[in-house]
Parts: structure tokens; C-alpha cells; sequence
């Protein structure tokens, strides 16, 4: 599992390097002492959990919370639990309090691998998928979805005749979904190719809704289009 190390205090990152590397299975992809440059790692690398310290200059580690709409696995790492409740408030996976033992690292990350592991979508085949919705697993077709969009820690899929809430995040909804049908215009919305109606300018024109096509995203979708 990739890792990023965010703490403004070397020391502090130093221990939580350690930790990692002496665990089978986790990787420090990057580490960095400000959430902005965490805000970009995030956004541009395939990072799985994120070991985030909450008191930074700037900006902290609860204000980059905000600012995700597909979050990885978060624990939190700071001196002060008082920030427990604001946390679990925000679903980080856990809360680790400095200075940080090497078994409650590892429970912290026992809890964010069984979080990977428990999928909320299963494709059985390129028609069909099982989803977690409504206290029971529901088989939904493909071909029945329209377009899919984020809400916070859970996506909301669109189909004809109904909307299914589950928990999942974009990035790992945009991995299993295949790539012939389905495909990410904006980092909120991923559509159904099938179902689209029309094209402008910076929207896809969808028949229950207009989406707008992210600048991050539009060279990507032109690609796929097969224009005459």
C-alpha cells in the first residue's frame, strides 16, 4: 500500500517513515510538511493511505479534508486527542496520538488495509455489477446506469428509474467500471459513453441532466470521442 507521510515536524515524520518501512506491504510513495503539496500528491498519485498531521501552518490537516472528494485512507497523527471527535467526524479511518508506539501504528493500519479490502462494488462481468445499498446487495446492469457522482465519502449512481447511495470513492468506482462504457469527465461525475446525447462546448448533455467536463479531464474525453 502506498503511503504519504504529511507533518510539518521532521521528527515526527521520521518515526512514522520507520514504521513503514519495517511493515511488509507499505510504501512511502512521498512525504512532505504542508497540506498543499499533500492536496497535489493526492490528487496525482495513486496513494492509498495518508498519515496526516492535523496542526499545520497554513493549512491543516482537517481544512485539506475538505478540500477531497475521493480521500484515501486517513490517519490522523497529532499530539493533542481533543481533535478526536472532529475527526471521527470527517470518517478518517483512524486517529493516532504522538508519540506514536509501533502496535497502535499497526492496528491503525490493519484498520485502513480491511477498509481497501471491503469493496462496495463487485463487476461479475463487463454487463453487471453487485453494489451495497440499502442494507442488501443489489445486482445492477451497466447498461442502466447514466452517470455516477461524488457526495463527500460516497458516490451516488444514477440509472433510469432510481439513485443508489453507497460508499465508495471515485477513483476506486473509476477503476473497476469498464473503460469501453464508462469514463471520468470532471473529478464530481463519471458517465455512461452510451447515454450521452450531446456535446458542448464544456458540458456533456445527458438526458436527465448537463455535466460539466473538468479542464483536467476534457483531452482525455476528446480522445475518446470518434468524430467524423
Amino acid at each position: 500500500m502506498n503511503c504519504l507521510i504529511v507533518d510539518d515536524d521532521e521528527f515526527s515524520r521520521n518515526v512514522i517513515k520507520h514504521f513503514v518501512n519495517k511493515t511488509d506491504g507499505l510504501t512511502v510513495l512521498e512525504e512532505t510538511d504542508n497540506a498543499a503539496d499533500a492536496f497535489t500528491v493526492i490528487k496525482t498519485k495513486e496513494i492509498d493511505i495518508v498519515f496526516l498531521d492535523v496542526e499545520m501552518p497554513e493549512m491543516t490537516g482537517l481544512d485539506l479534508m475538505k478540500t477531497l472528494d475521493d480521500m484515501p485512507q486517513i490517519i490522523l497523527v497529532t499530539s493533542r486527542a481533543s481533535y478526536a471527535v472532529e475527526a471521527f467526524e470527517h470518517n478518517v479511518t483512524d486517529y493516532l496520538v504522538k508519540p506514536v508506539n509501533y502496535a497502535r501504528f499497526l492496528k491503525a493500519v490493519g484498520k485502513a488495509e480491511a477498509n481497501l479490502k471491503a469493496s462496495n462494488i463487485t463487476v461479475e462481468n463487463q454487463d453487471e455489477v453487485f453494489i451495497k445499498a440499502d442494507n442488501k446487495i443489489v445486482r445492477l446492469r451497466l447498461s442502466d446506469v447514466y452517470f455516477i457522482e461524488a457526495l463527500s465519502d460516497y458516490v451516488i449512481i444514477n440509472t433510469d428509474t432510481r439513485k443508489y447511495i453507497i460508499h465508495s470513492t471515485m477513483k476506486g468506482l473509476e477503476k473497476k467500471l469498464p473503460e469501453s462504457d464508462f469514463i471520468r469527465v470532471h473529478r464530481s461525475y463519471i458517465v455512461n459513453f452510451t447515454k450521452i446525447t450531446s456535446i458542448e462546448d464544456t458540458s456533456v448533455v445527458m438526458p436527465s441532466k448537463t455535466i460539466p467536463i473538468g479542464a483536467s479531464y476534457k483531452n482525455r474525453f476528446m480522445k475518446k470521442l470518434n468524430l467524423l
